[in-house]
Parts: structure tokens; sequence; C-alpha cells
């Protein structure tokens, strides 16, 4: 079975990326922002002038999202099921432009893929254990058929990052379509939400976005991480949002892992506040489940490149 074209991974996932390191973009800041860590300074914050916070970027940045279900980055453990070292709970791509609606992709973290050498595929998720960023990037960039030396940044989330994202962005309203309640004494876990509109913590909105009572039903869950998407879009994008970024910046410094300098970090969040609204927030054609395998595939039918959408 093909798992993943084409052609087989461009030739070993490009496995030299990961064992090359992590840095291995950082060249291209100044293709992207022509004067790096270059922040615009002596302005008021306003809502209404978002480039106050830093200079915009001059073209499209996309940027891969890996959310672990590791608690905190290099932690033993992911203390989640089953236990083990971390995992990409959760991916994501976005392409953010300042005159363009942000674009926000979900990549299915039981994606098959077959390394070179080995009899049997594995999910996407698990090639964060074996090659870190730059495998699980190269596996993207080859699944999508993304142009060369995209996703030119990443940011690694764990779950305490999250937390404190939506904590510090001063909570988020989302509409609930039902309840969930959950206890998992194994994990220390539990999930309480009511349906309806509410406002999450950050706690709560980790309840929400990892919640998974069924393996097999994955997609059901990555539909509520769009719920929490557009809920920290929408926050951001607030009246209130330009004042809070540069604080949550330096507050999620030392929990998320990115090749994204402070000033570049701001850039893209003025590009946020900027863009045209709504946010386009998509997924990848999956072909339909075979039996009980909990692993998916691309459909055989659709074609190179899979996004972004013009």
């Amino acid at each position: 079975m093909n798992w993943l074209s084409p052609p087989r991974v461009r030739g070993v996932l490009r496995v030299g990326s990961a064992l090359l390191g992590l840095g291995v973009t950082g060249w291209l800041l100044a293709t992207l922002w022509p004067e790096p860590d270059r922040v615009a300074q002596g302005a008021p914050l306003s809502a209404d002038q978002p480039e106050t916070l830093a200079p915009l970027p001059e073209s499209p940045v996309m940027v891969v999202v890996i959310g672990l279900d590791a608690n905190r980055l290099g932690a033993p453990t992911n203390q989640a099921a089953p236990k083990g070292p971390a995992n990409a709970d959760a991916l994501l791509m976005l392409r953010i432009a300042s005159r363009e609606p942000l674009q926000v992709l979900q990549i299915p973290t039981e994606l098959g893929v077959q390394l070179p050498g080995e009899k049997d595929p594995g999910s996407l998720a698990q090639l964060w254990q074996r090659g870190g960023v730059g495998l699980v990037s190269d596996a993207i960039h080859d699944i999508v058929g993304l142009e060369d030396g995209d996703p030119k940044r990443y940011v690694v989330m764990p779950r305490a990052a999250l937390r404190r994202l939506v904590d510090g962005l001063g909570e988020v309203e989302v509409v609930l379509g039902q309840s969930y309640q959950r206890q998992d004494k194994a994990q220390g876990y539990s999930v309480n939400l009511q349906a309806g509109r509410q406002s999450l913590n950050g706690v709560q909105a980790e309840q929400l976005v990892r919640h998974l009572p069924d393996p097999k039903d994955v997609s059901q869950r990555r539909q509520r991480q769009d719920i929490l998407v557009e809920a920290l879009i929408e926050q951001v994008k607030a009246p209130s949002g330009v004042a809070l970024i540069p604080a949550l910046v330096d507050q999620l410094d030392a929990d998320v892992e990115t090749n994204l300098s402070r000033s570049e970090q701001l850039s893209l969040a003025a590009a946020i506040i900027a863009s045209p609204e709504p946010a386009a927030i998509t997924r990848l054609p999956l072909a339909n489940r075979a039996g009980e395998q909990t692993l998916r595939q691309i459909k055989p039918e659709a074609s190179r490149p899979l996004w972004p959408q013009p």
C-alpha cells in the first residue's frame, strides 16, 4: 500500500533534514522580513493599528504548529493514553498574510507514513519521536505538496503552552453543540463541558481539544479543535488583542519551541490582526477508512498541491 506519495516521500522523507537539526531554515529570515528583528518604536498600541506591534511581513509566511500530548517541552512521558514519549497530538499549517484571510489547514495526525526500511507504516503523529520538527515538517511538505522550503517556520506547543495561551488572552468564547463529560483516573484527566455559549479558560480549552472517547473518532476531535482555533483567532483580533500580544509572547517564551524570533512573532500577530475576515479553516481529503484500521490515507485521486486554497 502506498502510504505517502509522491514519490515515496521524495526519497526517504528527506531524513537528512531531521539529522541536520531544527535551525536549518533560519537563513530564510531576510527574505521574509527584509529587516530582521525590527520592531516599530514609539507608536501607541491600538487595535486599529496592528502594525504598531512590528512591521508586517512583506510576503505570506507558512508556519507549522505542532501540538504535543506532553505537558511540557522535554517531559519524559506524555502522561496520556497510551503513555510513552510525546507524540504530535495536533498538527496545523498556517498561511499568514496581512492582506489575505488567514488560512488554517488541519492535518490528520493519524495519516499513515511508510518510513524507508520499515515493514509497516506508522502514524504521522509518531514521526515526532523519530525526527522531531525536521521529519514532521518534511512529511507535511510532501503530503500536501508545498513549494520548496515550506514550511519555513514552526512552533511546538505542549499542553501547558496551550493553557497559558488561552489564559493569556483572557479566556475564549465558544458555542458547543453538545455536552462532554469524561473522567480518566489513569491519566488524572477529566472533561466537564456543557452545551451552549460559554467562556473557556486554559484548562477547559485543553479538555475540549483533547477529548477523544473513541480512537477511531479523531475527525470529531478535529472539529472541536476547529472551534477553539476560531475562538482564538477572534480573541486575537478583538480590540484588546494588540495590547495583550507583547506580554503573551514573553509569557510563552519558555513554554514553546520555535524558530520565530520575538519580532517575527509580533509581526505575524500583527498580520493576523490586520488580515481580512473570515479566516479559512480547511481539511485534507481523506480516503474512507478501510475496516477497523486506524491509519488514514489521502484520497488517491487528490492532486498536489492540496493546499493552500486559491
